[in-house]
């Protein structure tokens, strides 16, 4: 019997639609979590930029980019409530037994949260309404708050992959709980830094990606330059510092977990002088099919010498390992990842050779079109990630201390299914109109700029910019298209 349909016919009735609507809302959050972390510091360099150049342009790209930043957070708010119910609704093992243990992740997430909630009001709302050093010192710690809600979220599944910080007593429950132990594991720092990282560059990526495409549809003025050049630039110098990180949390999961190691590629006998498969599906008896077969490279990369011993799959019984369908997706997901960052860094390096030989942007085609899909690609490579993190940890939710099978919820399999065709249903909806509202922004944007109604002497820090427009002075001129000089694309409802 194929090891999948084996699995699936000793597993617990929910665990499929269980593991399904987790792994469903997951992926769909994660696609808002880049611009949720990271597009605050990109908002505010530009801003800074804006203010410290005098830059009207850049000043008005800020203040779009924080109404974008406050509808993504809002939607990213129900998204991540969502999952948060999820854990104990879906998951009361895990919660019951060791929420004791690593729930103040959740907490440290829930305080970043509401901080980032009333910063993101005031930063919104201050736009013209503050003086603007005021107003931009007051959007300063948006960066922190947000990095502090990942860091909650990170301490918990570091935890989850590494657990530390208890003893346990004669019936197998967690006692003497030591905090600090609990969220610094020995997997915390790799993956927070690497998942920063991530976001980062991902965020850079996706918003550039926005003005490439509009350069490769003739609009070049500086607007568009503007919009393009900072973003990417961010995540061109984040690029190649992933690379590094990526090698750091690689080598913590071949010390600390083996066999997730194992898994991911798809190393079945523990050897030296391992070869490195490029893809490729393992198969129930071990043997690989497909991909690209480099001799003892994954050696050579886990311990920089072909003489290295990698721990294969075979080292722990079949009951406490990845199958063999899960390795492979683990496997792929793993280096689907990796090739999606080299390709990241061939275009983070195309840009910076440019920009030193001419101090300018690059000029060819190819370039923006290789920008224009570097935002979807950088979202692939985090959902990669998170694939690799996840299904390379089973058949544990706690590594190596409870299984995820021993973690489900007792409801009804048809109800779980039930329920994830409505989360399915309501997520389309919420998606739908997250898009709506963006193509919408971005319309009226563009209408307002076309029709020329801002001042060129007039700054986005000198008006109100979605309430009633200022008072024109009695003989004051309108400004073109009929509305007056003070007036600007955000006074538009």
């Amino acid at each position: 019997m194929h090891d999948t349909v084996q699995l699936l016919a000793d597993a617990p009735a929910q665990l499929l639609p269980a593991r399904s609507l987790m792994a469903f809302t997951l992926a769909s959050h994660i696609i808002l979590v880049p611009l949720g972390v990271a597009l605050p510091l990109i908002t505010l360099i530009m801003h800074g930029y804006g203010l410290r150049r005098g830059d009207a342009t850049a000043l008005l790209l800020a203040r779009r980019w924080s109404a974008v930043m406050a509808v993504q957070f809002a939607i990213g708010v129900v998204t991540g409530t969502v999952l948060s119910f999820e854990f104990g609704l879906l998951w009361p093992g895990l919660m019951g037994r060791w929420g004791d243990v690593f729930g103040i992740g959740f907490g440290v997430e829930a305080w970043a949260f509401f901080l980032e909630a009333v910063l993101i009001a005031i930063y919104l709302y201050g736009w013209r309404r503050l003086p603007a050093r005021t107003h931009f010192l007051l959007g300063l710690p948006l960066p922190a708050t947000a990095l502090l809600g990942a860091f909650g979220i990170l301490a918990a599944n570091a935890w989850m992959n590494t657990p530390r910080g208890f003893t346990l007593d004669s019936a197998g429950n967690p006692v003497d709980v030591k905090i600090w132990k609990a969220i610094f594991t020995p997997m915390f720092g790799p993956q927070y830094w690497h998942f920063v990282v991530a976001m980062l560059l991902t965020a850079g990526y996706v918003v550039a990606g926005v003005y490439a495409v509009g350069w490769l549809r003739g609009r070049r003025d500086r607007y568009h330059r503007l919009g393009f050049t900072i973003p990417f630039t961010v995540a061109a110098v984040f690029t190649p510092v992933q690379f590094m990180l990526g090698d750091s949390i690689a080598r913590q999961v071949f010390h600390k977990q083996p066999v997730k190691f194992a898994a991911m590629e798809i190393v079945w006998e523990t050897d030296t002088h391992v070869p490195e498969y490029l893809f490729g599906r393992l198969h129930p008896d071990g043997t690989v099919t497909g991909g690209i077969r480099i001799p003892q490279l994954d050696s050579v990369l886990a311990g920089f010498s072909p003489d290295t011993k990698v721990t294969g799959l075979t080292s722990v019984p079949a009951d406490q390992r990845p199958n063999a369908t899960q390795a492979t997706i683990a496997h792929w997901a793993f280096d689907t990842m990796v090739g999606i960052g080299s390709l990241l860094a061939l275009l983070a390096l195309w840009y910076g050779l440019v920009w030193l030989r001419r101090r300018r942007l690059p000029a060819s085609a190819w370039f923006y079109r290789g920008a224009a899909v570097a935002g979807a690609a950088s979202v692939v490579a985090v959902e990669c990630g998170w694939i690799t993190t996840e299904v390379g940890r089973q058949p544990w939710i706690v590594y190596e201390n409870m299984r995820v099978a021993e973690a489900v919820t007792p409801t009804r399999s048809t109800s779980l299914w039930i329920m994830f065709g409505l989360v399915v249903v309501v997520y389309v909806f919420i998606f739908a109109s997250f898009l709506a509202v963006l193509l919408g922004m971005r319309s009226r944007w563009r209408l307002a700029d076309e029709g020329g109604e801002v001042a060129p002497q007039e700054t986005p820090e000198k008006d109100t910019p979605y309430g009633p427009r200022s008072r024109v002075p009695a003989g004051s001129a309108a400004g073109p298209g009929g509305d007056a000089a003070a007036s600007s694309p955000g006074d538009r409802p």
